[in-house]
């Protein structure tokens, strides 16, 4: 049986704060739909004090803005976008356009279709998350979205420059230094100044989260969202220094954000909360992390590999890095989670930043029933359907009147008689002294 060494808040507090987010992120979106611009502005001065002229940034704008950014971040922006779109492209590769016959005439196929647009969510607030731009734009710009709109907020109302360097070299055709709420709301919504997309992605805090989960619908959205989540599965050969650090990386996205050990191996485990203990105090970012780690750290004691394979796919991660002898397992043992990372030589940093593979992935247990964003996302897989042989006409119509009799259906019953009486031996009694 699997014992907690150390175990997280309870869930009742966490659906509280969810409550809380709810309802306030509802009548934010219903105040954006009665008043449009007006309200936009209105929240952006509201919670990030920013309002000027005009959200979207003019060509000069964004030309001054990325003249101000580094060289050295300039190729690093351009090497991380090569990874991304390098790994996009591989992707995009492999979805194949299909067309069969599967009687003499009939032509069944689907295409892979790209949205007519889609809004690119970067986020900001204390930290600006420049490799978001990189995942959201890069990725629809690749599967072949023509439009793409892309928002990030000021930072304690400064222009986040880098970020609006990522999303101009990613590809982004409009860009809009707006955050939160009001800009995925106008995004999804559309206002007098900003024209709706049919599609919204991209990370965010719990209150973009829980607009994008009030908006699906009259939008599509890439997934649903939550904090950042991390589970290591370690053995005794895994290194507790390395593991408290990978955790720790996790934890400093928010106060919110699980990370849980699942180790076969009790003397790690304590390990590890030792090593975190000695760490947090002198983690720049531990006034997120610590807290993180204080009421969603987990460390679980599994009896086997097996076992401790079962309880991580339990959980359903975002993130689950496996520091095991044979990392490679997982793959054949695993089925539930965002992403994996394999190995000591790689790490969930890496995925979030620089090698390639996407960072927008499902939290919250969506894990079970969803990957996370690649250009598929971006897809609409359309099917078409051509029937030339006359033939092949008529037997389908036959069987479409019986099998649309049987549910009640005589209008579609209808329509396959037509074509059985006009290509084959078919009449219809239903029509009997009208002339078609």
């Amino acid at each position: 049986m699997p014992r907690h060494l150390k175990s997280p808040v309870a869930a009742a507090q966490v659906t509280r704060a969810r409550a809380d987010v709810s309802d306030r992120v509802a009548a934010i979106l219903d105040d954006i739909r009665a008043h449009g611009d007006e309200a936009v502005r209105r929240y952006s001065e509201q919670f990030d004090d920013w309002s000027p002229a005009e959200f979207r940034l003019n060509p000069d704008e964004i030309r001054r803005i990325v003249s101000q950014v580094p060289d050295t971040v300039l190729d690093d922006i351009r090497f991380v976008q090569q990874q991304v779109r390098t790994f996009a492209r591989a992707q995009r590769d492999a979805l194949a356009d299909v067309e069969i016959e599967t009687l003499p005439g009939v032509r069944l196929g689907h295409r892979h279709v790209p949205v007519s647009g889609a809004g690119a969510y970067v986020p900001g607030g204390r930290y600006p998350l420049t490799a978001s731009a990189h995942m959201t734009v890069v990725t629809a710009k690749v599967a072949g979205v023509p439009r793409v709109a892309a928002c990030t907020p000021p930072i304690r109302g400064e222009i986040p420059a880098a970020t609006v360097a990522a999303m101009h070299m990613a590809g982004a055709d409009e860009i809009y230094l707006l955050g939160g709420v009001q800009a995925v709301a106008a995004l999804a919504l559309g206002t007098e100044t900003i024209n709706r997309v049919p599609m919204l992605a991209g990370p965010g805090n719990a209150y973009v989260a829980e607009a994008k989960r009030q908006l699906f619908g009259e939008v599509g959205i890439d997934l649903f969202a939550g904090p950042t989540e991390i589970l290591v599965i370690a053995d005794d050969h895994a290194d507790p220094f390395v593991v408290a650090v990978d955790l720790l990386s996790q934890a400093e996205h928010g106060p919110d954000s699980p990370a849980v050990l699942v180790t076969t191996s009790e003397e790690l485990g304590r390990e590890v909360e030792r090593h975190i203990e000695r760490l947090l105090p002198g983690m720049p970012t531990r006034d997120f992390a610590a807290p993180a780690w204080r009421d969603h750290g987990e460390i679980v004691v599994a009896d086997t590999l097996d076992d401790a394979f079962e309880i991580a796919d339990s959980y359903a991660s975002e993130h689950v890095e496996v520091l095991t002898e044979e990392p490679r397992q997982a793959l054949e043992k695993m089925r539930d989670y965002g992403a994996l990372f394999l190995g000591e030589g790689t790490c969930v940093s890496y995925g979030d930043k620089v090698i390639g593979t996407n960072h927008v992935l499902p939290t919250r247990g969506a894990a079970r029933y969803t990957g996370g964003l690649w250009v598929g996302k971006y897809l609409k897989t359309v099917t078409y359907q051509e029937v030339t042989d006359t033939a092949s006409s008529a037997l389908l119509g036959e069987v479409c009147g019986r099998a649309a009799r049987v549910e009640l259906f005589e209008g579609h019953a209808r329509s396959g008689d037509v074509r059985a009486a006009k290509y084959g031996k078919g009449t219809l009694p239903w029509n009997e002294g009208n002339v078609a």
